[in-house]
């Protein structure tokens, strides 16, 4: 009998990319991943992990240079 391996919600997808984000990931975390994430919402979670940053960076300079 096969099992079947659960996947993660799209949620536990965003938390693992914003740990990585910061390289901070527990190892036994880590291992789960490669079976639980699913590739499409890693990318998905990865591209709007990449935009927050950059509107981060953009309205801190904007409100640097403003001053």
């Amino acid at each position: 009998m096969e099992e079947k391996k659960q996947k993660a919600s799209f949620m536990y997808s965003m938390k693992a990319v914003i740990w990585s984000f910061f390289g901070l990931r527990r190892k036994k975390d880590f291992d789960q991943d490669g079976a639980k994430l699913d590739p499409f919402h890693v990318i998905i979670a990865a591209l709007i992990g990449v935009a927050l940053f950059i509107g981060l960076l953009i309205t801190i300079v904007k409100f640097a240079v403003s001053q």
